[in-house]
């Protein structure tokens, strides 16, 4: 089916979210230049939505928090997503695919692979070209590590360099606040300061003391033992996130760490009350830009209703 077909929906929007790292293991770079992980991921409640509409040529535009750092031309993984369905499918890709920001930019939260999940399911539909969830996800992990899991959302175990997903089973609420730092930090910048700084990585695993406590549901559990082994790379780059991570630690949370490549820091609350709490505090402290309130785990990439 191609775009503009009588049939064919004239608008698709989906939802995808934001995603925060319980533990983020790095192993030694590898031979492609990837580091193999140990990443369990949660879906949080913190979203970006993409609309796509047929068009008479693919672009792409973004309005929302710091939309002004989003690239517009076929770098962002929206338009690769797009570009890569059509491929497959024999569609020329003439969308136009609107992004409406929520998650931070830049902030270690997975915005960018969101809205390229988020795209890929939208132009799916549009098309109708019914792609297999195992198509989706192929073409999800072409497009980036984190991009599949932003497609599943919910809670998984991120193996390989983060794209091999393995479902986990979670058994409650986990409520955390999001600290935005001004400007954003480079992924790759982070991961070559981590090969700096760790020489002796070995390959990681999946702490089984994590996995127990999201199957129980047990946020000081879970507290004890979140991990984040670029959190020593972030903080080289960016010092100043320490205070912002002293300040929530001060305010009540329950664990405080950089939120996977940084600079937005996540602290984890023991329960909704204390979450704003956290955020009243971080938001007056002077150490960040905002502070932001989301729970887990949540849906991945849905499309919305018309």
């Amino acid at each position: 089916m191609n775009p503009g077909t009588p049939t064919a929906p004239r608008t698709v929007t989906v939802r995808v979210p934001a995603k925060v790292n319980a533990q983020l293991g790095v192993g030694p770079v590898r031979a492609d230049g990837f580091h193999d992980l140990a990443n369990v991921f949660l879906a949080v409640g913190l979203y970006d939505t993409v609309t796509v509409t047929p068009a008479d040529t693919l672009r792409v535009t973004c309005a929302g928090p710091d939309s002004a750092q989003v690239p517009l031309d076929r770098t962002n993984l929206a338009a690769r997503a797009a570009e890569l369905l059509a491929a497959r499918h024999g569609v020329t890709p003439d969308v136009h695919i609107h992004i409406d920001k929520d998650i931070p930019v830049a902030g270690g939260m997975a915005g960018g692979s969101a809205d390229g999940a988020g795209a890929l399911l939208a132009c799916d539909s549009l098309w109708g070209t019914n792609a297999t969830r195992a198509e989706l996800l192929d073409i999800c992990a072409e497009l980036g590590s984190d991009v599949p899991f932003s497609l599943v959302g919910g809670a998984a175990l991120g193996t390989g360099r983060g794209e091999r997903l393995a479902p986990l089973e979670v058994g409650g609420t986990f409520h955390w606040v999001f600290a935005v730092a001004d400007g954003g930090l480079s992924t790759p910048a982070v991961y070559r300061e981590f090969d700096r700084l760790t020489p002796d990585a070995t390959v990681p695993e999946a702490s089984p003391a994590l996995l127990e406590a999201l199957r129980t549901g047990d946020a000081k559990a879970l507290a004890g033992a979140l991990t984040n082994d670029l959190q020593a790379a972030a903080l080289s780059l960016r010092p100043s996130l320490a205070d912002t991570l002293a300040a929530g630690t001060a305010a009540g949370a329950l664990a405080a760490l950089v939120s996977g490549s940084g600079p937005t820091t996540a602290f984890l609350c023991a329960d909704a009350d204390a979450a704003r709490a956290v955020a009243s505090a971080l938001t007056t402290s002077g150490t960040c830009r905002t502070a932001r309130v989301a729970s887990s785990p949540a849906p991945g990439a849905t499309v919305l209703p018309a």
